[in-house]
């Protein structure tokens, strides 16, 4: 006959319950440990970023003016 025995494990919902109740709990934790900015190093930083696009917009600009103007030139010169 087979063995009706409830099994000391228990269920899948839980095993999840526990998991999740952990991992906030971890979460929890480690978020304590966050340093936040300030808001004098948070607007020095936007500015940084806000510099680093235009000048990298600027030389990408750059970069696709002068490879028009020499394809340009290079059409011109075959024909």
């Amino acid at each position: 006959m087979a063995d009706n025995k409830v099994s000391d494990k228990p269920n899948f919902f839980v095993r999840a319950g526990r998991g999740i109740g952990q991992w906030f709990r971890s979460l929890r934790s480690e978020m304590k440990k966050v340093v936040w900015p300030t808001s004098k190093q948070t607007f020095n930083n936007t500015c940084v970023v806000f510099a680093t696009i235009i000048i990298v917009g600027a030389i990408i600009s750059l970069f696709s003016l002068a490879s028009t103007q020499a394809i340009s030139f290079l059409i011109n010169l075959k024909g």
